[in-house]
């Protein structure tokens, strides 16, 4: 499989790497990729160079606050929504008097909540204060797609909050693959949809296996639910309420009754965050992240099953036994 860089946004490039990651690029397994044109096999997961570079600069520089939210994500499992969410959750009260006022209104979640692996592939050693999260709380908000083995010591040793998001496969497969499509050309992007549902059955796409990266913080939440938040897209997307209110006790920020029933707060992020309310705004509909990226590559249905208009039933089956074999015996399931 070939690809070009060219039409590619420049966290999922090549340009820009430092010879210590070259260097070490060299000594680490390398197959083609999906959408790049290599990925590299790191701590058992596969990363384009960049996220390579972004990853192993986070784990040597970052250091977290116990008062940190770090949100993680596979590719496109939600990480948008998610990035709004907390935003509004943790500013609900800055933000309360003055709706017309508010970020997500004329800012992109992804310009709100930093990604630590683009953050430190673009300064490698330190965060500067304009990409720290916009917030002024006393919270720090990140996100990331690292695998919970790949994360920072200090992410690990602090008290700080993990809350992470997974979406069953198959959607986050179409979603990834339509995002694909949208970031390059028909030209650029040449993988059949069967060899890319092969590939992602393999675990060789972008931050995979996805199934490993799942189990991680699964395992980690059980062991540790004080630490990490751990729920699905489909539970999100189904009881928004109550996922919502759970995460604001688990964050430490719980509703007060007079915000929840007097002043309907719960319902106002809700309805702020939901697929409808930001995909018709202006920002998401023609702005571009300084990466590159058009902010509408982020919004295409977000619904449950939306993978039934792409995939055919024989590759429906494909990823449904790879996830039964995957996560036999581990006590957790996908739905759907």
């Amino acid at each position: 499989m070939t690809n070009s860089n060219a039409s590619l946004p420049v966290y999922l490039g090549d340009e820009g790497m430092t010879e210590e990651i070259k260097d070490m690029m060299t000594s680490l397994p390398r197959q083609k990729g999906w959408m790049v044109n290599h990925t590299y096999q790191f701590q058992g997961f596969w990363l384009p160079p960049s996220l390579l570079q972004g990853t192993i600069n986070c784990q040597k520089h970052f250091q977290a606050q116990d008062s940190d939210v770090i949100l993680v994500t596979n590719p496109k499992s939600g990480t948008t929504w998610l990035k709004a969410l907390i935003f509004a959750l943790i500013n609900r009260n800055k933000f309360h008097d003055c709706q017309h006022q508010h970020p997500l209104l004329t800012h992109n979640p992804h310009s709100l909540v930093s990604f630590l692996e683009g953050v430190y592939y673009n300064y490698p050693h330190g965060l500067p204060d304009d990409v720290v999260s916009s917030s002024s709380s006393c919270t720090r908000f990140f996100n990331t797609h690292m695998a919970h083995v790949s994360l920072p010591d200090s992410i690990k040793g602090s008290s700080c909050k993990i809350v992470y998001c997974c979406r069953n496969p198959k959607d986050m497969f179409v979603s990834l693959w339509h995002f694909g499509h949208k970031l390059a050309s028909q030209e650029t992007l040449v993988c059949p949809i069967e060899e890319a549902v092969k590939l992602f059955c393999e675990g060789s796409f972008i931050g995979g296996p996805f199934w490993d990266h799942v189990l991680g913080y699964w395992e980690a939440s059980q062991k540790n639910p004080d630490k990490v938040f751990f729920v699905t897209y489909e539970e999100m997307k189904e009881r928004p309420r109550t996922h919502l209110k759970r995460m604001a006790d688990f964050l430490g920020c719980s509703f007060t009754k007079e915000e929840e029933e007097e002043k309907g707060m719960v319902d106002e992020i809700i309805r702020l965050c939901s697929f409808e309310s930001l995909s018709n705004l202006e920002v998401n509909r023609k702005g571009k992240l300084p990466n590159g990226i058009e902010t509408n590559a982020f919004f295409r249905k977000g619904q449950i099953e939306g993978w039934r208009d792409t995939l055919t039933d024989s590759l429906a089956e494909e990823i449904d036994r790879t996830s039964e074999q995957k996560l036999h015996g581990s006590g957790f399931k996908f739905q759907c």
